[in-house]
């Protein structure tokens, strides 16, 4: 049994440590006896979605998000719009989360089209959304994080929200939802990085790319004691 994951932009797009989750990825599947491959996506490198089982996006600033857009409009936004449509499991942070929307209109007017690949879109404003924050998806698993962000994210029909905010500002700071969710692509503004302080969710994302490629499987139970510590803490320290 192996899974497959192609990390995209891994050198420009790892705002707080972003690659963490990529090293949480693969240290639970081998955990469990599961073989792991990461290739490492990098501008003017072509890639075929057949070939992954998970895809990664993490988090950048604007002027690294302007860059990206016109190598991804090449062809990668073809492919990574066909593993969304075909239910790979897909993980996009922040700047990356951003991307995948219709497009970005920055605090002073300039609208940039991004990839369209779900339905929502993104609005800059001059005061950024900072802190510790967490939020609820609807499996009942519960997210902390750190969020900083200056764009509103305000979703489409056709997408639903990754959770319901129990503390801080998610998508918008006005409609209470965190992150985007369309069959298995997760858009969240969730750095930290989000997946070492959340194993549960980790383990949903391997068990969504473990069912798409061999079927239902149960996962081995790890100890996360660690994990589970981390989180707690950030829960009563910072999330009040």
């Amino acid at each position: 049994m192996i899974i497959k994951i192609a990390h995209l932009y891994p050198d420009m797009l790892n705002l707080y440590g972003d690659r963490g989750n990529i090293l949480v990825l693969k240290t639970r599947l081998k955990s469990r006896g599961i073989d792991c491959t990461v290739d490492n996506i990098t501008m003017g490198k072509t890639f075929n979605a057949d070939d992954y089982d998970m895809f990664f996006i993490g988090g950048g600033q604007d002027f690294e998000q302007d860059v990206l857009l016109n190598d991804l409009k090449k062809g990668k936004d073809r492919e990574l719009s066909r593993a969304i449509e075909s239910g790979k499991v897909v993980l996009a942070i922040c700047g990356g989360y951003q991307m995948l929307g219709k497009y970005y209109q920055t605090y002073d007017g300039k609208k940039l089209e991004y990839l369209g690949a779900l339905d929502f879109y993104t609005v800059g404003k001059e005061e950024r959304m900072i802190g510790n924050y967490a939020f609820k998806t609807k499996e009942g698993i519960e997210i902390v994080g750190f969020e900083n962000h200056s764009g509103r994210t305000y979703l489409g029909k056709g997408v639903e929200p990754l959770g319901k905010m129990i503390k801080g500002y998610g998508n918008n700071g006005e409609d209470g939802t965190e992150g985007v969710r369309y069959k298995n692509t997760f858009g969240t503004y969730s750095h930290g990085p989000i997946l070492p302080k959340n194993p549960q969710f980790a383990d949903f994302l391997i068990s969504l790319a473990i069912k798409n490629k061999y079927g239902s499987q149960e996962l081995k139970t790890l100890d996360d004691n660690f994990e589970n510590k981390a989180k707690k803490q950030v829960m009563s320290l910072y999330i009040k």
